[in-house]
């Protein structure tokens, strides 16, 4: 029985749902990057992120290449750059929508609405 659309989508946004993952996917939007340079950038053990570009790879979000003893990671499609653009887009426009609200909160004799 095949799995429905709307449970897909939720293990995609489950995959999407760990801070390590997010931070490499939004490095590799630059290009293709070695393992060192997203350790060096990412700060985290070599276990710790070896773990979470696996499950990278598994969801096939990234691919890996090996070039001689380096292993270099690449976005698989340009459409994941696009969702984290999009993501930022939404997360700017909620922060925007907050920031006017808490301005008036803050204001003197500011009413409810």
């Amino acid at each position: 029985m095949p799995v429905p659309l709307y449970q897909a989508k939720a293990e995609f946004f489950r995959t999407l749902g760990h801070p390590v993952r997010i931070r490499v996917l939004e490095l590799l939007q630059d290009g293709p990057r070695p393992v060192r340079e997203l350790l060096a950038e990412i700060e985290v053990e070599p276990s710790n992120l070896s773990q979470q570009l696996a499950v990278l790879r598994r969801t096939q979000l990234v691919t890996a290449t090996r070039e001689g003893n380096t292993v270099v990671y690449a976005l698989s499609t340009p459409d994941v750059a696009e969702l984290l653009r999009a993501a930022r887009r939404i997360l700017t426009e909620l922060i925007t929508d907050q920031g006017a609200l808490l301005t008036e909160l803050r204001a003197p004799g500011g009413r409810p609405r």
